[in-house]
């Protein structure tokens, strides 16, 4: 059997210098097997991002994983069997499915990632990739919307709207509406979130697939990603795959001779936070300046140039083919009460085991930090967390026995999101987070309304007049009128979410204050 090494090549790996490590050994191979072949395969990362750069070489036992590899380590694994697997070597993980951290998981969006080469289409297949786009072209448009209104699936971009009553809303717009849309937002720009990044790097025919079926269910031919400017790795993956999608009939016209016909487009985003949030990105995609919309009218009805258009993340799109390969009844049978499926969190900060950890809803937030985090990276003891990105609260030690799921989190203050955790040891100064809050907003608000544009920077003055204890109780309560003022004023999240991390700051940490 010829020896195949497996080496990532998403921006994560290649960030701590997989592409070297790869040249190291195809070059030290070489040198030392002379003829014989041994093939490479550049794949995703699994995730395990505290084991990047990390190799696996296929056995018939499985795959071992050696992580982290630096240029350095190539010689010595190579000594010491490295292709055969040998486990014998300090960087030996041992079989990578046995890996704790990877074990323990439910994957199910992820379930490729990492195992394929993110552009061989015969890889995507045979881990039953386009299994649910066959099954669609023999179903009714109501049929599909009902399968997955049915599952369960909420949208995974932090509003967590039930994605089929959207798609039910495009479908019900009719023909007389003309052209409709497919859109993906992949402009991620929440703190310590990557997880769009990692899917559309390891496992873009999901994608791909998921927009197709969205489009095929709601009678759209034409669809667009809108892709956050800073991916260039994924653009350059995207567009490979988009067209080897073409080439083989899964995209374009009359796809697998179903008579239907979708297409797929990038595009790049404006480097603007604000462009995440639904309405302003499909301004940008329109070429205008990435402003929110006010709602009504919904983009479900009036959304990209005017017309029908559905509007979901990366995530949510990439879960569609299994719900259609496996049935509503498999996916929904992962998770708890309203939250349904699994979840892709993204553990970042100050922990010793970062990573893509995917389960089912309903995990503590004790257990994603400890279990998987492995506790602080500085060896200090953690004293907060953030859920949901820059905008999401920040939660004390008293509050991380909370289950991981919408409605929990929602009845201590907590938001969601994206899934993105971001972690502080006992060093962190929560006056200071609190202030950076309100200056992310001051410089990512699209300046459209008042509450928002204005509200932000008067927020940070008032934060640094109370740190200074310069009137502190008048300030104290301008503060909490300010944030009243945005919260309930503001045109959409960007301002109305930003009091969320400051109150819960003032709430459990109010001595970093004084």
């Amino acid at each position: 059997m010829t020896p195949r090494i497996y080496i990532p090549q998403d921006s994560s790996a290649i960030s701590v210098g997989a592409d070297t490590v790869a040249d190291r050994l195809a070059e030290r191979l070489v040198a030392s097997l002379g003829n014989k072949e041994v093939e490479f395969v550049r794949n995703g990362s699994r995730g395990l991002f505290w084991l990047e750069p990390m190799i696996e070489v296929e056995t018939d036992a499985g795959r071992v994983a050696y992580g982290p590899v630096g240029a350095d380590d190539v010689d010595s694994l190579i000594e010491q069997g490295l292709l055969e697997g040998a486990q014998a070597h300090p960087l030996s993980q041992g079989l990578t499915e046995e890996i704790p951290y990877l074990k323990n998981q439910q994957r199910l969006t992820f379930k490729r990632i990492g195992l394929i080469d993110p552009l061989s289409i015969r890889d995507y297949q045979a881990h039953d990739g386009f299994k649910g786009l066959k099954r669609v072209i023999t179903m009714s448009c109501q049929a599909c919307v009902d399968e997955v209104k049915k599952s369960g699936l909420r949208g995974r971009g932090g509003a967590a709207f039930p994605t089929g009553i959207k798609w039910q809303t495009v479908l019900d717009a009719g023909a007389a509406a003309g052209q409709k849309y497919i859109t993906c937002n992949a402009d991620e720009g929440d703190s310590g979130t990557f997880a769009d990044r990692l899917q559309m790097e390891a496992d873009p025919f999901a994608l791909i697939e998921g927009m197709t079926i969205a489009g095929i269910a709601v009678g759209a031919d034409m669809g667009y990603i809108y892709l956050r400017e800073e991916y260039p790795h994924a653009h350059a993956i995207l567009e490979q795959a988009i067209a080897i999608a073409t080439e083989h009939n899964f995209l374009g016209k009359d796809i697998l001779g179903s008579g239907k016909n979708f297409n797929i487009q990038v595009r790049l985003g404006a480097k603007a936070y604000i462009c995440g949030e639904e309405t302003s990105m499909l301004e940008s995609l329109e070429g205008k300046r990435g402003e929110v919309r006010a709602k009504p009218p919904l983009p479900a009805l009036e959304g990209l140039f005017g017309k029908p258009t559905v509007v979901n993340n990366v995530i949510s799109l990439s879960s569609i083919p299994i719900i259609f390969a496996e049935g509503a009844d498999y996916y929904k049978d992962f998770g708890m009460g309203r939250s349904r499926g699994t979840m892709p969190f993204q553990l970042a900060g100050n922990l010793k085991q970062p990573g893509l950890v995917e389960l089912g809803f309903g995990v503590t937030l004790h257990s994603l930090l400890y279990d998987y985090g492995g506790g602080s990276a500085s060896g200090r003891p953690l004293r907060v967390v953030q859920v949901g990105g820059p905008l999401g609260t920040y939660l004390p030690e008293s509050q991380w026995q909370v289950e991981m799921d919408y409605e929990q989190l929602a009845a201590i203050k907590g938001v969601l999101g994206h899934g993105g955790l971001v972690a502080f040891d006992d060093t962190v100064d929560m006056s200071q987070q609190a202030r950076f809050s309100m200056e992310f907003c001051a410089v990512e608000s699209c300046g459209k309304c008042t509450p928002c544009r204005i509200g932000s920077v008067r927020g940070v003055e008032v934060i640094d007049k109370i740190c200074s204890n310069e009137d502190r109780d008048s300030n104290l309560d301008l503060l909490n009128s300010l944030c009243d003022t945005m919260e309930n004023g503001s045109l959409c999240a960007m301002g109305g979410m930003t009091p969320f991390p400051i109150r819960s700051a003032l709430e459990h940490f109010s001595d970093d204050f004084k």
